[in-house]
């Protein structure tokens, strides 16, 4: 599929809402909604600040917990608000130039879903038992439960039969419904675990009446241009990158960084990732690299390369956070964020202003949406690496890992960004200990 045009200048701040705002952890008794979503709201001169043009919002419709474990997919989770809350938080950020990308959980849904519910209550025969892979016991009856397929061994988690004709019209209701309010994409949540098939007759009905809407499955393993192409999908989120990018930090080994470029490299020939260095799934970048002294240098990585860049929030400013596999084990990294940017630590402006400094080099050269990269040096701690797009424009980035200066090969004598002495006369520059360089 060829993305919305768009989506060319995309870079997102993702934030997990539900944590964002202090949230309680399980659906609340009452229902009289907390109108929290709005708090969002002065976070988004802040969102332009960093040099984003969208909001990526995890789950924001009613749920049970955590939000994976939708239970009315046309109703704001009561502890975020309200229809009205969601279009003003919608309208602010579209007057900002901000576009809305929404967090759709279409493989399952949580066991208080009322079709599900219909099911446990009127048994085999429930107009909705199609909707769910189901195995009944002999003789089931209303009001005995039977087996049914979940996510991954959760049980809470009912996943949802995507051979059934009425799931897809339920999705694509959704999704229509949404865009109609103001979102402008859809995170497809577990895409991995939906057959393709399902994907692209619910794009392709989405698109009919809403064709500049942005599509990005999340696949973290497999053949994502496959993927990608079979789905009718836009884009798929880059983990191989993603885990190369820490891994080769923590590693001293750019040769791992080097080999999945040159795989990014072929994914671009026909479509361009979704690049992230953290996410609300994973631990923090700032706590993921033994050595923090190189975060900027995996910063540097996710916005020179081709892709779709999304931040997620915290990152700029160098939270920490741990993801644990245990329940509750998420909460380290989706946390309550202040009131207002003004109560954020200063601890983190540097690295704030880190980002700024290379969202605004992406931003003064657009093409690098689409960017190939060709390495022209390599060691275990040295990479050198060429960014264009086949016109005559291109950037030579340089990261040095080693604990002393390193001479790198380039022509470019203009730093745009880091450290580094360029020699014009033998077309080397000298890069200090541990830093990096982005020249043009």
């Amino acid at each position: 599929m060829s993305e919305p045009d768009w989506v060319q200048h995309a870079i997102w701040w993702h934030v997990y809402p539900l944590g964002f705002v202090g949230a309680e952890k399980t659906a609340t008794a009452d229902p009289a909604a907390a109108h929290r979503l709005l708090d969002l709201v002065p976070w988004l001169d802040y969102a332009v600040e960093l040099g984003a043009s969208g909001l990526a919002l995890g789950p924001i419709f009613a749920s049970e917990t955590h939000g994976y474990d939708t239970t009315d997919y046309f109703r704001i989770d009561p502890r975020l608000g309200t229809l009205e809350d969601f279009d003003s938080l919608v309208a602010e950020a579209h007057g900002r130039g901000l576009r809305i990308l929404l967090d759709g959980v279409f493989n399952h849904t949580g066991r208080s879903f009322p079709p599900f519910q219909q099911v446990l209550g009127q048994g085999p025969g429930a107009a909705t038992a199609p909707w769910f892979s189901l195995q009944w016991p002999e003789g089931a009856t209303a009001g005995v439960e039977p087996g049914y397929r979940d996510f991954e061994g959760h049980h809470h988690l009912v996943a949802l039969n995507h051979e059934e004709p009425a799931v897809e019209d339920f999705v694509v209701d959704v999704m229509k419904h949404w865009l109609r309010r103001g979102a402008d994409g859809w995170r497809l949540d577990a895409a991995y675990a939906v057959p393709s098939p399902f994907w692209a007759g619910v794009t392709a009905r989405v698109r009919s009446t809403h064709p500049s809407t942005y599509f990005v499955g999340e696949y973290i393993h497999g053949d994502y241009a496959s993927e990608v192409r079979k789905g009718r999908l836009d884009s798929a989120t880059q983990y191989e990158l993603w885990k190369a990018v820490w891994s080769s930090l923590n590693d001293g080994n750019f040769f791992e960084l080097a080999a999945a470029l040159e795989r990014h490299n072929a994914l671009l020939g026909s479509f361009v990732p979704l690049t992230f260095i953290g996410n609300h799934d994973v631990t923090r970048i700032a706590s993921k690299l033994e050595d923090p002294g190189l975060l900027a240098h995996a910063v540097v990585v996710l916005l020179t390369v081709g892709g779709t860049p999304s931040i997620y929030y915290g990152d700029e400013q160098a939270y920490r956070g741990i993801k644990e596999d245990r329940a509750g084990g998420d909460d380290d990294v989706r946390p309550l964020f202040p009131a207002s940017p003004g109560d954020l630590s200063p601890v983190g402006r540097p690295v704030f202003e880190l980002h700024q400094e290379l969202i605004g080099l992406r931003r003064r050269h657009a093409w690098l949406h689409r960017a190939r990269t060709e390495v022209l040096q390599l060691s275990n701690e040295v990479l050198v690496y060429r960014a264009s797009a086949g016109g005559p424009e291109q950037l030579i980035v340089a990261l040095n890992l080693s604990s002393e200066p390193q001479f790198v090969r380039t022509a470019s004598a203009q730093v745009l960004a880091g450290r580094a002495t360029p020699d014009g006369s033998s077309g080397h520059a000298v890069l200090a200990a541990r830093s990096w360089a982005v020249l043009g």
